[in-house]
């Protein structure tokens, strides 16, 4: 394309003119445009704007054609041209405020629509009218500024807006006042504020912003564009004048006359009042009063009602009248907030409150409450405790009482008040909690209304040392090898003070000839350990241990400690004595020694049969009848019983350990060289006896050296030495024939008849044949008489 050149004719354009020299053509350099300008809001419409023309039109017809925004693109039918002659026209009035410019292209074509030209650019821009005028920002502005603000002083800031074209007068605004008026009206006459031009900034302009006086300003604002000469809108601003404090509360009186009662505390006895000229509600109206004179002994406490502003007067100490009668208190007053610079000088305000103290009968008093002793728990009885515990303050006449001691441990003197002890106290009473005693005393006057006040009596019980400590364990095993490491008994003690009169203890050996064998060792505070020096034969060793606690002074007890000595395994525990001899490598090894034990056995049962065999042939039973005969045809089989035991236990050797029958050991907690006691044999005929007989072998065991230790159960049910019932072989063998007489026997019943036959005279060769048969090694359960108490352990 080539762009054409502008018309000598202003509203014509030529945009696709070309030129030709010498029959060559060349491309000129191209034309600018300038924009077409049409003025916003114009009121000739439609309007000719500019005619296009083409170069083709010379030689033949040509149609022109626009398109772009403002013709056949939003917005719409702004703009149109005349395909023939190539005006282009406004439609309708622009607006610049809505569109400021147009871009359009033009068209050249043939009456068959073929493009003549390339497109042309065509740009439209809309003119500027002052037609908006300038908007505030806000209707009504809010500002505040402190009262006494010297000229000068920045207030607020107001804003407006126009729609208009900002590179144009239409858009440069001026902003002023145009009217002032005070809150409340008519205070100040005089202009107070100012405001720039340019910028809306409002500023004060002179002196004597009084909040007192005046609390506000309303202000009446002007915009105005075109620099002030156009257009103009209106607005208000509301200023506010700030307190400051610059004016000191005042008492309104200042002179006040007030009553109160003595003994009363937490009780209001006036108010007093003070103004204050700065705005109610904040800290420089608020005020707070003090007491500066005449409250030596804080009796009067003063507060500030924040409703009313008031000062309320209080006694929170209680008045004595015989002590003082009439109070004279001088108070100030001053505000919250500190005072500002720009108030007057003017003095603090002061009151004077006259208080004068009405007396009535008082109570009793103690001298202290609670009344604190600290006494030994071993005090002595009738030991003054404490004295001179309660006055009057009427100089009434007193009598004291103890309303609590549940202990009963005080007296008290009624008409002195004096107190002291009954009987020594105990700190391990329930009612004395981490040694503290308390009690509750009371005293009353003697006047006619006998006003009574009470008192806790605190005591507080010093632990002295009254117990002496007990070892622990008086027995145990202690392994023979000295050398062992583990070898040893751990003791330790008891001791039923408190602290510091318990642990920590020591422990001593106070026999030289024990210490010579034996040594003990501290371990802690509480435990030391009792150890050989030297290896001791297994056996019974009765050592004697002090021990002593840390009280003051310090009290010691002795304790027989019996030790068992014995042969240890590794594990440190005692072993049997057979595991013992097992375990020796002195002498023949452990398979040889079975084998000799097993033919011993053996022996020794091969001969107590022979002897069983013997006796069955020397004596013969009657051909048809049995061992025990009776009158009933029962098989008395059912009625004798076999068991394999002998009788109580692991603790009933007696009845089978040989050796233990010829040396039986003794009881290390019973004296050596006493004889044991002899045994009831015969249970008693008369039932009603059975007490006395349960009692009396009770009493002779209990003073019996051979029998286990007293706190194991004694056993009386075993068939063993000093059984009560005996064996059957015992019965046969003890005895002769008619040496016995079991007529008794058929008082206990018809189950015992048939027992009873069995020693009748008549037969005597059934009793001896009865060692033939049970078997040797068997044992047989002695019959159990249906007494009224069962057999089985006595404890």
């Amino acid at each position: 394309m080539r762009p054409g050149w502008i018309d000598l004719n202003p509203a014509v354009l030529y945009p696709w003119r070309q030129r030709s020299s010498g029959g060559l053509s060349r491309v000129k350099r191209d034309w600018i445009i300038p924009p077409i300008r049409v003025l916003e809001n114009s009121k000739q419409v439609p309007e000719n704007l500019v005619q296009i023309k083409s170069d083709k039109i010379f030689t033949g017809e040509v149609i022109y054609k626009l398109e772009g925004p403002g013709v056949d693109q939003d917005p719409k039918n702004l703009f149109e041209i005349d395909d023939k002659t190539g005006w282009i026209r406004t439609m309708i009035p622009l607006d610049r405020e809505k569109y400021r410019s147009f871009t359009l292209k033009a068209f050249a074509l043939s009456p068959s629509g073929e493009r003549l030209e390339n497109p042309s650019t065509i740009e439209i821009v809309v003119l500027d009218q002052n037609d908006n005028r300038p908007n505030f920002s806000q209707k009504e502005f809010a500002g505040s500024v402190s009262e006494f603000s010297i000229p000068g002083t920045s207030v607020m800031s107001v804003t407006a807006t126009d729609a208009d074209d900002p590179t144009t007068d239409n858009a440069i605004l001026s902003y002023s006042i145009i009217g002032q008026e005070s809150i409340p009206p008519l205070r100040i006459n005089k202009t107070m504020f100012g405001i720039n031009n340019e910028t809306g900034a409002i500023y004060t302009r002179d002196v004597g912003l009084d909040r007192e006086v005046v609390q506000g300003f309303r202000l009446k604002l002007q915009v105005a564009d075109m620099s002030g000469m156009g257009l103009t809108s209106l607005a208000n601003a509301v200023i506010h004048v700030t307190d400051i404090n610059n004016n000191r509360p005042r008492f309104s009186p200042d002179q006040y006359t007030m009553s109160a009662v003595e003994n009363k505390v937490d009780f209001v006895i006036g108010w007093v009042n003070a103004t204050d000229n700065d705005e109610p509600g904040t800290g420089n109206w608020e005020t707070k009063y003090t007491i500066a004179k005449g409250n030596p002994s804080r009796n009067f406490a003063i507060r500030t009602d924040p409703v009313t502003n008031e000062g309320i007067l209080s006694v929170v100490k209680a008045l004595d009248y015989e002590f003082q009668e009439v109070h004279t208190l001088t108070l100030t007053v001053e505000n919250v907030n500190p005072l500002s610079n720009k108030a007057p000088m003017n003095p603090v305000s002061s009151a004077t409150v006259v208080v004068t103290v009405l007396n009535e009968n008082e109570a009793p008093r103690f001298n202290k409450d609670p009344i604190e002793i600290v006494v030994p728990e071993s005090v002595v009885p009738g030991t003054v405790l404490a004295s001179n515990i309660a006055y009057d303050p009427d100089n009434a006449k007193l009598k004291y009482d103890i309303l609590r001691d549940p202990e009963g441990w005080l007296i008290i003197n009624h008409e002195t008040g004096e107190i002291t002890a009954r009987k020594p106290f105990n700190v391990r009473s329930p009612h004395v909690k981490n040694n503290i005693y308390n009690a509750v005393i009371r005293v009353r006057d003697t006047d006619a209304s006998g006003i009574s006040t009470t008192a806790s009596l605190v005591i507080t019980l010093r632990e002295t040392n009254d117990f002496e400590p007990r070892l622990f364990p008086l027995m145990g095993t202690v392994c023979s090898e000295s050398g062992r490491k583990t070898s040893g008994l751990f003791l330790t003690a008891v001791d039923e003070d408190l602290p510091p009169h318990a642990e920590p203890f020591t422990f001593h050996l106070p026999d030289i000839n024990v210490s010579a064998n034996w040594t003990i060792i501290q371990v802690n505070e509480t435990h030391a350990v009792l150890r050989p020096l030297v290896e001791l034969e297994t056996g019974e060793y009765a050592v004697t241990v002090l021990v002593t606690d840390s009280g003051t002074p310090s009290l010691s007890a002795y304790g027989q400690v019996n030790v068992t000595v014995c042969p240890c395994g590794k594990d440190g525990e005692c072993k049997t004595e057979a595991a013992a001899i097992f375990g020796t490598r002195v002498g023949v090894s452990f398979i040889a020694l079975l084998v000799i034990m097993a033919s011993i056995a053996l022996l020794l049962l091969l001969l107590l049969l022979a002897v069983a065999v013997g006796n069955c042939r020397r004596h013969h039973i009657k051909k048809g009848e049995g061992l025990l005969v009776g009158d009933s045809d029962e098989d008395i089989r059912d009625n004798v019983l076999n068991y394999d035991e002998q009788g109580g236990g692991e603790e009933d050797e007696n009845a089978f350990n040989i050796d233990l029958l010829r040396n039986p050991p003794l009881r290390k907690d019973y004296p050596d060289n006493l004889p044991s006691p002899s045994y009831p044999r015969k249970p008693p005929a008369d039932p009603t006896d059975i007490e006395d007989f349960i009692n009396d072998g009770l009493e002779a065991a209990d003073h019996d050296p051979n029998i286990p230790p007293y706190d194991t159960a004694l056993i009386y049910d075993y068939e063993g030495d000093g059984s009560l019932a005996g064996s059957l072989s015992s019965i046969a063998s003890a005895s002769s024939d008619g040496d016995q007489d079991y007529d008794y026997l058929n008082d206990w019943g018809p189950r015992f008849k048939k027992l009873a036959n069995m020693y009748d005279p008549q037969h005597t060769n059934e009793k001896r044949n009865m060692h033939c048969s049970p078997p040797v090694s068997q044992s047989i359960e002695p019959l159990k008489p249906q007494w009224p108490y069962q057999s089985g352990v006595l404890s």
